[in-house]
């Protein structure tokens, strides 16, 4: 019997419970795998608090990101076999032990490639491409300003953007996460706790501001990640780590210079088998290169997501956690 952590109501940490869950085998286009480790992420709050809707409704197991072994393929699979070291980002349900996934989610791992590392980076890092390669294109002449630049995605995303010729900044809430930062491709972070953050930017770029803002914390930073941006600049809002930005009159972005502003999500920009291999291998290919490297700065056996989700909200967090089966 495979363990899970169920979730049978809305609620805070404490609705995630440890249970045991009787596996099928894999059905057509499923693979069976034995995960190895599993992927924290913000979205797993989201849909644990109930912000974000599970497809299953209540009650579902949570997670996106995981990495393992195949043990088992149903039907019609094609693309992998029983041995194969596999990873995903976009599949719900990765708290548990093991599990059956649409092989369409999966993809193999490259050899240089641990499995932790692998379910450390496939979620974050496959958002840290798109957001830099693909929402906009960020290269030598840009300009950035990277939110939460001392959690998962951010640590990726300033090591990425440093390799691709950017000038990075970011913020951070302590002198801590300030050095990790700093340590990872950034080349100002500012105490957004201590100083303002609009005010500073200003001051880096010679009053001109930022090309792009990439935002993950939401209510707290808008609108003033507006005020950041040059003429003409791009506000990214990827997440909502603070609460969700609330409704506002978009004529406020013809006010602070004709700017422009996208809402993406991953999974709109690995829709298809090749734009899911296309972003996982220019990942894998950044990290094989060293240009990226990726660091697991916490463990929690998954019995203990509740208190990993705690830690998680009041940003005692850095950088990567995994969820050990």
């Amino acid at each position: 019997m495979a363990q899970a952590i169920v979730v049978r109501e809305l609620g805070g940490p404490e609705v995630l419970k440890m249970e045991g869950v009787t596996l099928a085998a894999p059905g057509p286009g499923e693979v069976q795998i034995r995960q190895v480790a599993i992927g924290l992420n913000f979205i797993d709050v989201y849909f644990r608090t109930g912000l974000y809707k599970s497809a299953t409704g209540l009650p579902f197991i949570p997670g996106k990101e995981g990495a393992g072994i195949v043990t088992a393929v149903g039907d019609g699979v094609a693309l992998f076999s029983v041995g194969d070291r596999v990873a995903y980002a976009s599949a719900d349900g990765a708290y548990a032990s093991e599990r059956n996934v649409d092989a369409s989610q999966l993809v193999k791992v490259p050899d240089g490639i641990g499995l932790e590392t692998a379910a450390a980076m496939m979620l974050k890092g496959m958002t840290a491409q798109y957001l830099l390669n693909q929402t906009f294109e960020v290269g030598p002449d840009t300009t950035l300003l990277f939110h939460a630049a001392a959690g998962g995605v951010g640590l990726i995303a300033g090591q990425w953007a440093k390799a691709l010729g950017a000038t990075v900044i970011g913020t951070a809430g302590s002198q801590e996460k300030i050095d990790l930062a700093l340590a990872h491709g950034y080349d100002h972070v500012i105490n957004y706790r201590t100083e303002n953050f609009v005010t500073r930017v200003k001051e880096l770029t010679g009053g001109r501001g930022v090309d792009v803002v990439y935002d993950s914390v939401g209510r707290d930073t808008f609108p003033a990640s507006l005020d950041c941006l040059k003429p003409r600049g791009l506000w990214v809002s990827f997440g909502n780590s603070s609460g969700a930005v609330e409704a506002f009159n978009i004529g406020i972005l013809a006010q602070k210079g004709s700017l422009f502003a996208t809402r993406p999500t991953l999974f709109s920009y690995v829709a298809t088998r090749p734009a899911l291999e296309a972003c996982a291998n220019s990942l894998f290919d950044v990290v094989q290169s060293n240009k990226v490297r990726i660091n697991i700065n916490q463990t929690y056996p998954l019995a203990e997501a509740g208190l990993a989700h705690t830690d998680l909200e009041a940003r005692k967090t850095s950088g990567t956690t995994l969820l050990i089966p």
